[in-house]
């Protein structure tokens, strides 16, 4: 079967069980005001974050587009599109190089990453232009655009559409041999309701063209610009928000497969009002002579009416079905059990409430949330529903025997062995099970026996690994080759902070001959677990998958060729250079090791940096932009305010308790290590530092943690801080009672809000280690937005982190500061910190101390850093293997 392929840094292949596919249209001059200016004013970093909300809100394929009569569109096309390829979390997705200049097109495809598609190419100027641009499209390997417009005009109609689809096609394929899979049609969505008879059957002459079109050109695609439908209700957003919906209902099922679609400007269909709907329908399918004047007069009464944010319970008023699918759709669990007691009472038997009522909601849920039309924290309320539903049914099913619906497939899920990280992995958890999949949590510091043998004895058909310490990349290797040497099958998923498709591929692919997937978000666990559980289909998606990682795996491999490094005596002679003075030391107010035993929550709000936590809801912007960001700002508001009230109750129960140690000591560097004493003069231990070694320019230097302690042979006495900080205590046992409740959202908010204080208290521990225990820059005066982008003199860095990422590190703050001993946070056997919400690290004070990455170190590095540190060095290549060059 031939599938459109398109490509950023990541895959993107629409097949026939593809959902709708998105294009994010803001990074277009002629569709965002804010980005023409933004453009023509060169502030093109502020464009780039036009394009990141982009893909941010469930954009799929970025549009972008530089036709305007101000601007050097080529110029703007080439930069734009370079920026975009220095962001990763842009570039992963394909690129629609879009103008109507053929110069501005080409200049664009020359310079794009991946797969892109043109935007467009048409018969316009004759078959000859037309066969000559497309030639070079298919050299550059692009997909491309084919508008339904030819040396007539425009296409306006429905024989004009098919006429002009069917001559563009057959010159294409037949004529140059251009990949039919590689061909999109716009055919022309025009307004509707506009007064005019000729423009009555606008919507579904589109629809049914699209239609033909699908069954009789084999392998295209067909997109369109949505919002075009209805430009005859400007100023109504309630109006416009329905007639989108309804559109795409119909389109969609004609085989409309991708289109520009702001998720914000759409409503849901089975939710929009029945009088309002019937009204569309006349419009858009052409049913009645006065439909426009219908819908007019609608219009005109709900005009400039937003929706009230005062409760709204006329949804209670429809049928059962629709009441529970909205339920569902909405998160609304407060009237759940009186619906379902009714589903009950008209069924056969409980368990159809579930697999007829219940599934049928999800279902919606489940589209709504594959089409980027539903956000995250929506998913897990909808879960929440689900679950209380079940529950209240469960009692019913037991007593008439029933074995329970059959799942759609059973995972296994587990955090592996030494790492205690687990919010990633529930909510993965929570979108399956959403989809009818049966899940199997083993938890965290999950073995790699206890994951197989489990995995062997529950006959799951799939296993999901997650972690987020580097080590436990490691265990993940170790799970896939356990699974080899015993010869099982069972496909893996791969998922955590610290994955990536290229550990995936590099490290863990080759270890199994099975079917090994990384699964970057939430979004995409169901379709990878549906194509792995197609029993018609699966073989070819694993063969595919095991090619794209050998390919990618080659690549990776051979991309450091020409990478160059220095020796580790060459990096030490031009390492970083601070001429160390005494009165740039201040010696610590209060000396020697602190305890805090139980700090008031309260203390730490105005600390909390929210961007992270959004993000770990799959909603990405930067807090509190988040918050009116035009494509996921609703849905952040609402979970931000859930988690406000979350956050109000832990403080007001004393759920969480909060723990700190630190210690200040006299200290002095020794080349790369630093060596600690006690207020007595006694040496109580040593941090040993890596340093840079990948060759950079003349007269560069080399950096180690070790250079911002004044080194021993200068007769300075310098000073370290090392500390420990949680906020976990209790956050487990809180998130395990909502569990029990079947209130997997409220579960994960606890364990993510636990984090965010955590890193609050590090953050205000260290101000008070600034202001007061060292008080080295007792004179700061910072608010949080300023610390959050570390503009406070001196630097806090921790081990598994990019200036120092040996893990073992912790280690010896742990012995130092006897941290478990006098808190109780304890440190697994891959070094993870238990509980997990908890931070651990360094603090340096001299003002030239900075934050830096490591990057490769040599072997020289390694064999001299398994001197120092008095290990084996099997051991030491084991901790250090992702920074070996």
């Amino acid at each position: 079967m031939k599938y459109l392929k398109l490509s950023g840094l990541e895959p993107l292949v629409i097949t026939p069980e593809s959902n709708f596919i998105n294009v994010g249209e803001r990074t277009n001059v002629a569709g965002s005001k804010k980005f023409l200016r933004l453009i023509k004013e060169e502030k093109y970093a502020e464009a780039l974050d036009i394009a990141r909300h982009q893909v941010e809100g469930g954009a799929q394929v970025l549009d972008v587009n530089m036709d305007d009569g101000l601007l050097d569109g080529k110029y703007a096309m080439v930069k734009f599109l370079n920026l975009i390829a220095s962001e990763p979390d842009i570039a992963r997705i394909p690129i629609m190089v879009d103008s109507s200049k053929w110069e501005i097109l080409e200049a664009g495809l020359q310079v794009v990453q991946g797969k892109p598609v043109v935007n467009s190419i048409s018969l316009k100027e004759g078959e000859a232009n037309f066969i000559d641009q497309a030639k070079k499209i298919k050299r550059y390997g692009a997909a491309v655009i084919v508008m339904a417009f030819d040396e007539v005009g425009q296409a306006d109609n429905y024989e004009r559409r098919i006429e002009i689809a069917k001559r563009s096609y057959d010159i294409l394929v037949n004529e140059i041999d251009f990949p039919p899979e590689d061909i999109i049609f716009d055919l022309n969505i025009f307004p509707v309701a506009t007064g005019m008879d000729e423009h009555r059957r606008n919507a579904i002459d589109f629809i049914e063209a699209t239609r033909w079109v699908r069954t009789n050109l084999p392998y295209v695609s067909v997109s369109g610009g949505v919002s075009n439908v209805s430009f005859s209700f400007r100023g109504n957003d309630a109006v416009r928000e329905a007639m989108h919906s309804v559109f795409l209902y119909h389109a969609i099922k004609a085989g409309m497969n991708m289109g520009i679609v702001n998720p914000t400007m759409l409503e849901v269909y089975d939710e929009i009002p029945k009088d309002l709907l019937e009204l569309i329908e006349d419009v858009m399918l052409d049913r009645r002579d006065d439909a426009t004047e219908r819908l007019l007069d609608f219009s005109e009464r709900v005009k400039s009416v937003r929706k009230e944010k005062t409760e709204d319970l006329a949804w209670r008023e429809q049928p059962l079905q629709d009441r529970i699918t909205h339920a569902l759709v909405k998160g609304i669990d407060r009237f759940i059990e009186e619906d379902i007691e009714e589903a009950r009472q008209e069924a056969k038997r409980p368990l159809d409430v579930i697999e007829i009522n219940l599934m049928t909601g999800m279902g919606v849920v489940g589209d709504l949330f594959g089409s980027g039309k539903m956000f995250l924290p929506q998913v897990v309320k909808s879960a929440r529903v689900m679950k209380r539903a079940v529950a209240y049914l469960q009692p019913y099913i037991e007593a008439e025997k029933d074995t329970g619906r059959p799942a759609a497939g059973k995972v296994l899920m587990a955090t592996v062995k030494g790492d205690v990280h687990d919010i990633g992995k529930n909510i993965v958890s929570v979108v399956l099970g959403c989809n009818n999949y049966e899940i199997i949590d083993l938890g965290v510091m999950v073995p790699a026996e206890k994951i197989i043998q489990t995995a062997i004895d529950e006959k799951v058909d799939i296993i999901g690994l997650s972690g987020l310490i580097t080590p436990s990349l490691d265990e993940m290797v170790h799970v896939a080759s356990e699974l080899e040497r015993k010869n099982l099958d069972f496909p893996l998923l791969i998922g955590g902070a610290t994955t990536s498709k290229a550990h995936t591929a590099v490290k863990i692919d080759p270890s199994y001959s099975n079917a090994v997937v990384h699964v970057n978000d939430a979004s995409r666990a169901v379709n990878v677990v549906s194509s792995l559980l197609n029993k018609e289909k699966s073989n070819v998606y694993t063969l595919d998958l095991k090619t794209e990682y050998e390919d990618f795996r080659e690549k990776f491999l051979n991309r450091g060729e020409h990478k160059e490094y220095v020796a580790l005596e060459f990096a030490r002679k031009n390492k970083y250079k601070i001429d160390f003075k005494s009165e740039d030391i201040v010696k610590p107010a209060k000396p020697g090791i602190t305890i805090i035993e139980d700090q008031p929550l309260e203390a730490l709000l105005d600390y909390i940096d929210w961007s992270p936590f959004f993000r770990s809801w799959d909603l990405h912007g930067r807090y509190p932009d988040i918050l009116k960001d035009e494509v996921v700002g609703v849905q952040a508001t609402e979970l931000f305010h859930d988690a406000q009230k979350i956050l109000k109750k832990l403080i007001e129960d004393k759920s969480l308790t909060a723990k700190a140690i630190f210690g200040l000591f006299p200290a002095n560097a020794v080349e790369d290590d630093i060596f600690l004493q006690n207020e007595q003069g006694e040496d109580i231990g040593k941090f040993i530092t890596l340093r840079q070694q990948a060759k950079k320019s003349e007269g560069k230097e080399y950096l180690a943690l070790a250079d911002f302690i004044a080194p021993k042979e200068t007769g300075i006495q310098d000073y370290i801080g090392c500390f420990c900080v949680t906020a976990g205590f209790g956050a487990d046992e809180v998130a395990a009672k909502y569990n029990e409740e079947n209130d997997d959202y409220n579960s994960i908010m606890v364990k993510a809000l636990a984090d965010r204080f955590a890193e609050a208290y590090a953050e205000f521990l260290h101000y008070k280690i600034r202001k007061e225990y060292w008080g080295y820059a007792s004179d700061e005066n910072l608010n949080n937005e300023q610390m959050i982008k570390e503009e406070y003199k001196g630097t806090r860095p921790a081990p598994g982190y990019p200036a120092c990422p040996d893990h073992l590190e912790k280690n010896m703050i742990w012995d130092v500061l006897k941290v478990e001993e006098n808190i109780g946070v304890k440190l697994t056997e891959s070094l993870a910190m238990w509980p997990a919400a908890s931070v651990s690290g360094y603090y340096f004070a001299h003002p030239m101390s900075k934050y830096f990455g490591l990057g490769k170190i040599k072997e020289d590095q390694l064999r001299d850093y398994t001197e120092r540190k008095g290990i084996d060095y099997d051991l030491a290549k084991k901790w250090l293997s992702p920074n070996l060059a």
